[in-house]
């Protein structure tokens, strides 16, 4: 299924508590609505999501634009600070090729340790 909507949208994992956590942050804040949230962690791994692999998806950030391109891992994050008032500074700051690489780097990193942080954050919620 192709991006129908005008907005970016965000794809997530809804299974993984430490990304829920995040996202709920980031829907209360000022400008939210400018975005749609899709939970992707339901949609088989085979299925697209706006043009994105589920599987694809779920191993690593997607914000999927308005005429379909997908904008992954610190792309993706700036895409969402550019849209919220508390992060907008940050989203400008950081659209650029030097500060996405080294976004991505601690992107990767992060995700090394992603499983060991979404154990201890189920444990306390």
């Amino acid at each position: 299924m192709a991006n129908t909507t005008n907005k970016p949208t965000v794809l997530y994992d809804g299974a993984c508590p430490l990304c829920v956590r995040e996202i709920a942050f980031y829907r209360r804040l000022r400008g939210a609505d400018r975005l749609e949230w899709r939970d992707i962690s339901t949609a088989p791994d085979g299925v697209e999501v706006c043009g994105v692999n589920a599987a694809s998806a779920k191993a690593r950030f997607h914000v999927v634009m308005p005429d379909g391109t997908p904008r992954v891992g610190a792309a993706g994050f700036i895409e969402i600070w550019k849209h919220l008032s508390a992060f907008r500074w940050l989203g400008w700051l950081t659209d650029n090729a030097p500060s996405r690489w080294l976004l991505d780097r601690g992107y990767d990193l992060f995700l090394r340790v992603r499983p060991r942080l979404q154990r201890f954050v189920a444990k306390r919620v």
